[in-house]
């Protein structure tokens, strides 16, 4: 139902950009809140950003605060992550998913708190390297 995919290099210098999309397939999904969360080696899996149902109420992590940005375009299903001003601690698997009612405040509570078992639907990941 998700796909997660990576516009531009995977492999990015500190300070580079790159721009995440993630792709909603299933009707049911459709304006549905989206929430990125990412894994870095031996690390759990964190919260990075979630965006509602309609695009106006959005979430950061203090450590991606001011340098990313969740955005998205309903009418092609998408929900983009664009990262700016990318430091080594930024290297990780990253993945979008979904809760099962698509409920903003409820992918806000499992985004914020780093709950990943709060969500059903995920994304196939797509690794981020941010290394000179």
């Amino acid at each position: 139902r998700f796909s997660c995919r990576r516009l531009g290099g995977g492999l990015v210098q500190p300070g580079g950009s790159l721009r995440l999309s993630c792709e909603v397939s299933s009707f049911t999904l459709d304006g549905s809140a989206i929430g990125w969360f990412r894994q870095a080696p031996a690390k759990e899996r964190e919260g990075v950003s979630c965006i509602s149902n309609e695009g106006d109420s959005f979430w950061y992590a203090d450590s991606v605060k001011g340098r990313f940005t969740i955005s998205r375009d309903n009418v092609k299903n998408k929900v983009y992550l664009q990262m700016n001003s990318l430091k080594p601690e930024d290297t990780a698997v990253y993945y979008c998913a979904a809760t099962e009612d698509g409920d903003y405040l409820e992918t806000l509570t499992a985004v914020a708190g780093d709950q990943a078992n709060g969500m059903k639907y995920w994304g196939k990941g797509t690794l981020v390297t941010v290394s000179s």
